[in-house]
């Protein structure tokens, strides 16, 4: 018991503080960066790849490893963005957008393959 106040307990707890409610999550660029991602790797995959398969005529070593190195540079920008903080919701979108990019253009690539018909 308090000597002010006979009433009052004592409590060896400090007064119980007020906190604040937690701020609202950020809103935005991670679904911007999705869909941007997505269709901006389709863009930059199909436009800096074409021409390179070998029945195109265009012979060289680094006809194979060429189609990987849009998605590599991709990578690259996207991993840097999620990096820093205030472009990490962006970033992380982007990195989604990569999945979607694999996801339907497995998609696609198993629907053409399907409806080739064999030669042999």
């Amino acid at each position: 018991m308090s000597a002010d106040n006979p009433e009052e307990a004592w409590s060896p707890l400090p007064p119980p503080h007020h906190e604040e409610p937690p701020p609202e999550p950020r809103r935005g660029s991670m679904v911007l960066g999705i869909l941007l991602g997505a269709v901006a790797l389709y863009a930059l995959y199909f436009g800096t790849t074409a021409g390179i398969a070998p029945d195109e005529g265009y012979k060289t070593d680094l006809a194979g490893p060429a189609a990987f190195i849009p998605i590599v540079a991709y990578l690259a920008v996207a991993g840097a963005l999620a990096i820093w903080t205030r472009t990490s919701r962006l970033g992380a979108g982007l990195l989604i957008g990569l999945g979607v990019f694999i996801l339907v253009g497995g998609g696609i690539c198993v629907m053409a393959l399907s409806q080739m018909s064999s030669r042999i």
